[in-house]
């Protein structure tokens, strides 16, 4: 265990492109305005990183916190209106704080502000990834937050560990850490058993971590250790390592550099997956569902292939062709997702049927595949 933890923390020193996600609680003081000291010590280490040759991506939280110091609110809102207009409030003096201190540096800031459909829409992924990029060329810092002021339930991503791993996932990142108000990923909850212990490291797939994370976060975030855990697989998909630390001691991000023992190493041992599957995987919003029997289950877990009608047992929702649906076991486990090669009410006709039948049923025949493999990624 010792020998694999010191090769993976060898590695952030060899690290091209590094994604630094750093939580709402931290940035604010839990939601007592703007933490101006640790965000000094943030941007410092930063450029320390970009001197020894790091490319550095910031996913900020933060903006609905500060609105709600702005507006004297005690409570996140729950009302999607109010909730945009936190945030439009509070992406005002948040990224008037990083600018003021990467300036100081004379250093160039970035706002980039997405939404799920920006990552969803192929072209717009791919303007987006070449924009980050091109900042990183530059020389700029690119600072990413969540569209909120405009955002809908229907088109978020939920929380920001999610947004920094498709981030991860859109420009290639080497490592993405994840400052958070725990000092990484514990066996249980720190805040209810005096007993729990840090996870020092871990294969992002082991099963065994599943156990360990709660799906709740605190009063300011919206996500959890469930979300980490679940970001740090969506990342590995692009090679990218996670550590999950703590933001508390300002100076974690120049100790993890430097190889300390610090939080949770999540590392992935998988090839990379092909830029098209990335793009897939990103896809957290499916227009439906395609029930499948074990016979397809089998085969899509084991042999990689194409989605057939026959193994097709059920289809819930309503979509066109080209949308992306989920396809999941007769035990209700998704399997895979992917982009469908007929619309809802087509493959209703073909449940279960042979695909040398399509043409007989429809009249016409676009595939064979329901979802050919190309167009398909397991999760």
């Amino acid at each position: 265990m010792a020998n694999i933890q010191s090769k993976y923390r060898e590695q952030l020193k060899l690290s091209r492109r590094w994604v630094i996600k750093i939580g709402s609680a931290l940035l604010t003081n839990d939601g007592a305005g703007l933490n101006t000291n640790n965000i000094k010590a943030w941007v410092e280490q930063i450029v320390q990183l970009k001197k020894h040759g790091v490319e550095v991506v910031l996913v900020s939280s933060g903006a609905v916190a500060e609105g709600m110091s702005r507006l004297g609110l005690t409570e996140r809102p729950q009302a999607i209106h109010d909730l945009q207009a936190a945030a439009a409030v509070g992406q005002m003096g948040l990224v008037q704080a990083y600018e003021s201190e990467f300036s100081a540096y004379k250093m160039h800031t970035a706002q980039v502000l997405l939404t799920h459909d920006d990552l969803s829409n192929r072209q717009r992924y791919l303007n987006a990834r070449s924009t980050i990029r091109s900042l990183l060329k530059l020389n700029a810092i690119p600072i990413i937050n969540e569209n909120d002021t405009v955002v809908t339930d229907e088109i978020r991503f939920g929380d920001n560990d999610t947004l920094a791993a498709l981030v991860a996932n859109l420009v290639e990142a080497d490592h993405m850490i994840i400052l958070t108000d725990q000092d990484g990923l514990f066996d249980k909850n720190p805040r209810n058993c005096s007993d729990a212990k840090i996870i020092e490291l871990s294969n992002v797939d082991n099963t065994e971590l599943d156990n360990m994370v709660e799906s709740t976060g605190g009063k300011l975030g919206s996500g959890g250790m469930f979300t980490k855990l679940r970001a740090a697989r969506l990342a590995a998909r692009s090679g990218t390592n996670t550590i999950i630390a703590s933001g508390r001691d300002a100076e974690n991000l120049k100790r993890i550099f430097n190889t300390e023992n610090i939080g949770s190493l999540l590392y992935t041992s998988k090839k990379p997956d092909t830029a098209h599957k990335q793009w897939l995987a990103g896809h957290l919003q499916m227009k439906g569902k395609l029930v499948i029997d074990q016979g397809a289950e089998k085969v899509l877990n084991n042999s990689g292939s194409s989605l057939l009608s026959v193994g097709i047992k059920q289809v819930e929702g309503n979509f066109n062709r080209g949308e992306m649906v989920a396809c999941v076991s007769l035990a209700g486990k998704q399997i895979a997702c992917g982009l469908v090669n007929y619309n809802a009410d087509e493959v209703r006709k073909l449940v279960g049927q042979p695909s040398n039948k399509i043409n007989e049923i429809l009249g016409y025949i676009n595939e064979e595949e329901v979802i050919h493999r190309d167009n398909m990624v397991l999760v």
